[in-house]
């Protein structure tokens, strides 16, 4: 098996990071379009990100999660951090940054939704509570305070929730000890 791009990264690669920006650059640009006021808002997100990612390649363990997944909750960590320091005023974006949309891999688009669909399906097997825990953490991107505050739960009892419910829903989705999902803490 090819050793993964994090790991040569961590070991010192210098083309592992060419290789890294080429793989990947694709799906953080995406996330931080989406997640950003405007283009230029973007494209610092999308640096500080992949130094993130460099800094942290050598946590990556890829028994807990895929290597695609260990960036995107980088990348989705470091762009809830920056909206939560823009202040609530909205900045109208331009023309140009509408339009701009950034090339797709359509069979990429095409994973992730199956990806999609199918944990969909697993967070039906779990208790609402869990449900709505994993929901506000992975999709609205609030931390355990937060959810422990929106539901009214002890904060211990959150975390709980959402351990537990992500552990039931690696085994609905057979993903066992190979791990293509990874526990996060928001």
């Amino acid at each position: 098996m090819a050793q993964v791009i994090l790991q040569r990264i961590a070991d010192g690669d210098k083309n592992a990071v060419q290789d890294c920006l080429d793989k990947y650059s694709g799906l953080i640009w995406s996330l931080a379009r989406r997640m950003c006021r405007n283009t230029a808002d973007a494209e610092d997100a999308v640096q500080e990100i992949f130094i993130d990612i460099w800094k942290n390649a050598g946590r990556f363990d890829e028994t807990q999660a895929s290597e695609t997944t260990f960036i995107a909750m980088i990348a989705r960590r470091r762009l809830i951090d920056r909206l939560r320091k823009v202040t609530r005023q909205p900045d109208i974006d331009s023309l140009e940054d509408i339009l701009h949309e950034p090339s797709k891999d359509v069979s990429e688009d095409i994973l992730t939704c199956i990806e999609a669909k199918e944990a969909a399906k697993a967070m039906k097997g779990l208790r609402i509570e869990q449900r709505q825990a994993i929901y506000l953490s992975v999709v609205q991107g609030c931390s355990h305070q937060e959810i422990a505050d929106a539901l009214n739960m002890p904060l211990g009892t959150v975390k709980t929730h959402i351990r537990r419910g992500l552990m039931q829903m690696r085994e609905i989705l057979d993903l066992g000890n190979s791990g293509n999902m990874k526990e996060v803490s928001a």
